[in-house]
């Protein structure tokens, strides 16, 4: 099942999408999928991004490939940050580089989104608190990370979080490919087998620090080749069995 979040005029709903349809819900997905009596053509609608979390959490060097282009050891437990909402951006959305940066990099990343309240999970029983999976490009200003010594400011700027365009309900997270393309060329290529910590393992681990809420997101963690953006640049997000975030960058 492919569910979307929309804007038609001012009203902002949740939708199940049916080839080129849009159904809206009768309240958010997380409490059941109940769908309403009429329906819009895709074309009509604003895409927004996909759920509305309380807050996102972040695992950096979680492939193995990143963690070699970067020199930098596996951890020996997920290495985790968070992103604030406000950073949230949908499908077709830009992102907008801060002037007081000189390099913001792309970041493709499959995001789990939680679909029951969340804590202390054990790994066997996490599948059962996930609502499904979308794209995420967790935009990075590198200079301020690598400045600061901790990601807050690097990570949090408006528009650092591309999420969309619709989250998978029925997908295996296992062995999936994670493409980034910067204006058509492939930049970065990776298979969610090569995660150092899996899907359950961080819902587990994560749950046991901190509750998550249903529409909460984890963002899994980049392949190597991560690299800079520039103004006028479109960057796309390609996940296997979920789709393409496409994003323009604005300086």
């Amino acid at each position: 099942m492919l569910i979307g979040r929309y804007m038609y005029k001012s009203q902002v709903f949740y939708g199940k999408i049916t080839e080129d349809r849009v159904t809206p819900l009768a309240g958010d997905p997380f409490q059941g999928i109940r769908t309403g009596a009429r329906d819009y053509l895709l074309q009509e609608l604003m895409v927004m991004a996909p759920c509305s979390p309380t807050k996102v959490v972040c695992v950096g060097i979680n492939y193995r490939d990143h963690a070699e282009e970067l020199k930098l050891a596996i951890p020996r437990e997920p290495v985790l940050f968070l992103k604030p909402p406000s950073a949230i951006i949908g499908h077709g959305a830009s992102i907008i580089l801060p002037p007081s940066s000189r390099q913001v990099d792309y970041e493709a990343e499959l995001a789990v989104v939680i679909g029951r309240t969340c804590r202390q999970v054990k790994t066997r029983e996490a599948a059962a608190y996930i609502f499904g999976y979308t794209c995420a490009n967790d935009v990075t200003a590198r200079d301020h990370q690598r400045q600061d010594g901790q990601w807050t400011r690097a990570k949090s700027y408006d528009t650092f979080l591309p999420l969309g365009p619709y989250i998978v309900t029925d997908l295996d997270p296992g062995d999936i490919t994670v493409i980034l393309r910067l204006n058509g060329v492939i930049c970065q290529k990776s298979s969610t087998r090569n995660l150092v910590c899996g899907i359950p393992e961080l819902v587990s681990f994560i749950s046991g620090i901190m509750t998550l809420v249903p529409g909460d997101v984890i963002l899994t963690g980049t392949p190597g080749g991560v690299g800079p953006l520039a103004g006028g640049d479109l960057v796309e997000v390609e996940i296997g069995g979920i789709g393409t975030l496409s994003n323009s960058v604005s300086s």
